[in-house]
Formats: structure tokens, C-alpha cells, sequence
């Protein structure tokens, strides 16, 4: 097996255990069936913007080059604080970009990565945003007709728990311990009376399995930009990161639009 070219992130699919595969150059890389083998990656010293494909020396939000980043929509601020949002006033760099992004319906979800944590994703981006994060389970809390909407349910929650992950513990399966469906029913009073009514009822927990066939005690990031290239077991796949036998993780996300060569005997 041998591939080149630049690569985005993993994409997924829901089974037990979820599959990934791997966007690379022209082709799609089934990585599930390389689980327990020996792989290597290769760092070309080639990185291209994912929007205009113009060569640069590092990526900006996780693929683009600087004046893609200022400039795109999908780069704006309120991909990352929903709740600065302005679309549904008629304010965006590209409003017909926001009329199917951000004037659509969005949900509001709470999960279990390393931590209960709270997040905003658009409705046809569940369950991989859910996977993306690494979560072990995750449950529908709110529906809302726009990103500006749900962005305040999160913000309002996320002052009673995290909207962060941590990474290490998430990849270690170090999460707390708890009732999702009874922090979600704790957590609806927490939002004042005109955003209840976004609230959802009788949803169900979703479980997330990931292809991990060896556990962990420690993990360390690999910096393939610093060392070059990487050759090891893959003993698993998680979030969006790979996991070797060496205790070395490797983010594929960070390095969407690098381009790599990956082959395995």
C-alpha cells in the first residue's frame, strides 16, 4: 500500500467499531484495515491552502493560508463562539454561505469526551462532530432554527460545565462517570424561559466505539512537521488522531493541507 498527496481530516462512519478513512490527494485511504499493522508517514515539506491551493509555509485554522482565513466564511468568528453569530441579522462575509450554515437547524448536544462538555454543530454534522472529539457517548439537548440561537443555550451552559476537551484523557478513555440523561435534565433550568423552548425531549444517549485494539497508560503528540516521518504499529484510531504502540498520537487534523506519503508492507 502506498499513497501520496495532501491530505484533510479523517472522514467517519457510524458502526461498531466506527470506520475511518482518510482523504489523500485523489484517493481515500480505508485506515480501519491497517489497525495492528505498521504504517509510515512521510512528511513531503509541502503544504497547500485547502481553499486556493497556493503553497505556504503554515496553515491558519487548520488548513488555510492567512488571506483565506481572514476572509472565508467557514473561518469566520462564530465557527468557533456561535454566539457572535450575525447572520440571521443579514451579516455575513458571505450571507449565501450562512443561509445554508448558519440559518439552518442547529443543534445544541452535550457529551462525554475526557469531561461532560457542551457543543454547537449543524444538523447534518451528527454524528462525526461527536466522533471528531473523540466522545464516548453524546445526546441531542436543543434544536434551534440558527447558529446565533444555540450559540446562546451554549454559552448560557457552559457556565455550569466545560466546553472544552482534554485531549489526553479523551484518547486514554479517562472520562468521568455520569447519567447524561440526568445532567440534561438538570441542566434545562439552567436557561432562561425563552430559550426552553428550543429544549429537546426523549432523546436517546448515542455510544461511540472506536477501533482501538491496545490500551494506553501514557500518549505523547508527535510533531511530524519537526521530525519528518513516523514508523510505527497503529494499534488504534480515535477523535482524529492516530495512535501508535509507542505511546505517540498523531493529530491528523492539525495537518490538513500538508502533504504526506503513506505506505505499509
Amino acid at each position: 500500500m502506498k499513497f501520496k498527496g495532501q491530505i484533510s481530516k479523517m472522514i467517519s462512519d457510524i458502526a461498531n467499531p466506527i470506520q475511518y478513512s482518510l482523504p489523500i490527494g485523489e484517493k481515500k485511504l480505508i485506515l480501519n484495515k491497517y489497525i495492528g499493522k505498521v504504517i509510515k508517514i512521510d512528511f513531503n515539506d509541502e503544504i497547500r491552502c485547502i481553499n486556493c491551493n497556493n503553497k505556504i509555509k503554515k496553515t491558519y485554522m487548520q488548513g488555510y493560508c492567512y488571506p483565506c482565513f481572514i476572509t472565508l466564511p467557514q473561518t469566520e468568528d462564530c465557527i468557533f463562539k456561535p454566539h457572535l453569530c450575525r447572520a440571521h441579522l443579514g451579516e455575513a462575509r458571505d450571507i449565501d454561505w450562512a443561509e445554508k450554515n448558519c440559518l439552518s437547524p442547529t443543534y445544541v448536544y452535550l457529551s462525554l469526551t475526557s469531561n461532560l462538555k457542551v457543543g454547537v454543530t449543524r444538523h447534518n454534522h451528527i454524528p462525526s462532530r461527536w466522533i471528531d472529539q473523540g466522545a464516548h457517548f453524546a445526546i441531542k439537548f436543543a434544536v434551534t432554527p440558527n447558529r446565533y440561537l444555540a450559540g446562546l443555550i451554549e454559552l448560557e451552559i457552559s457556565k455550569h460545565i466545560s466546553d472544552r476537551t482534554q485531549w489526553r484523557k479523551m484518547i486514554l478513555g479517562q472520562y468521568e462517570k455520569l447519567d447524561l440523561l440526568q445532567k440534561k435534565d438538570e441542566l434545562q433550568y439552567q436557561l432562561p424561559g425563552e430559550l426552553k423552548k428550543y429544549l429537546l425531549k426523549d432523546e436517546k444517549i448515542i455510544e461511540l466505539k472506536y477501533p482501538v485494539i491496545q490500551n494506553l497508560d501514557k500518549i505523547k503528540s508527535f510533531n511530524i512537521e519537526k521530525f519528518k516521518s513516523i514508523d510505527k504499529k497503529l494499534i488504534g484510531i480515535k477523535g482524529q488522531y492516530l495512535i501508535f504502540d509507542d505511546n505517540h498520537v498523531l493529530n491528523v487534523r492539525k495537518y490538513t493541507g500538508y502533504n504526506f506519503t503513506i505506505s505499509s508492507l
